[in-house]
This record gives C-alpha cells, structure tokens and sequence, in this order.
C-alpha cells in the first residue's frame, strides 16, 4: 500500500478513535503531501520517495522548532513537539545505526577514489542516494568530512 494511501487510513483510523493530536499531526502530513503534488499537477499519487522526503523535511521542521522552545525555556510546548515528530517518524524508514553509516561512507569514498575536500559533493550525493533517506545530511556530511580529511 502506498504511503499516501496509508496516511489516509491511518487518519481515518483516528478520527474514529477520537485522538485529536495524532490526527491532527496526520492532517499536517497530508498538507506536505499536497503541496508536493502542486508542483507536478499531473501525479495523482504521489510516489513513496517524494513522499518520505516531505515527511522528514516535516520531522527535521519540528525537530528545529523544538529545540527553540527548549533553549527559550519552553519544555512543554517542545514535549508536545516531540511528541508529533514520534508520529511522523513512524511513517520513516528506521534510522540507519553510526557504524553502518561510516560503512557506507567509507565505501562510496573508495569507490570514488575520493581524496581531498574537493570531492565532498560527489561523495555527499552517493552517498545519500545510498542511503535512501535512512541518515540524515548532517550526519552524513560530518562523516564525509572525517573520511576526507
């Protein structure tokens, strides 16, 4: 089943169980859904790679947002934050763990023959096509710059 399509039942699902918050946080990925397919009006369903980006574009979005409530002295909205940013993680693909991570980089770095910083943005690209939306750029950019350095 299609992401977009298990949003949709998963929205449903809260509605008949009276869970206000979780729905809430669905009907704000179904937005992210929306506004990606007012760029292509031709899609009718959006493909499920379009759609974990805009779902962890949303989760980084909150992330940020929570992390400003916190440093402004604000625990309780950056609780109910994070407590949104679980909702959407469950719709990304599991975190891909530190050393499988350093794995990868390392890989795409021989394989690339990759020797100076000069070559960061060629090894960033594979790298996070390899890594399908499991790592993160941050991450992937310090470990780049490690192996490179």
């Amino acid at each position: 089943m299609p992401l977009e399509e298990r949003l949709t039942e998963d929205m449903k699902s809260a509605l008949k169980a009276g869970d206000p918050s979780r729905l809430a946080v669905l009907r704000m990925l179904r937005s992210e859904i929306l506004l990606e397919k007012k760029k292509d009006a031709s899609i009718q369903i959006l493909p499920d790679d379009a759609v974990l980006r805009a779902f962890a574009s949303y989760a980084k979005k909150l992330r940020a947002a929570a992390d400003e409530f916190e440093a402004k002295g604000r625990p309780a909205e950056a609780e109910k934050l994070r407590a949104e940013v679980r909702v959407v993680e469950a719709y990304l693909p599991a975190a891909m763990p530190a050393d499988e991570a350093k794995a990868l980089v390392g890989a795409v770095v021989s394989e690339l023959g990759a020797t100076s910083m000069k070559d960061m943005g060629r090894v960033m690209k594979e790298a996070q096509a390899r890594a399908a939306g499991r790592a993160d750029g941050k991450t992937l950019s310090e470990l780049v710059r490690a192996a490179l350095s």
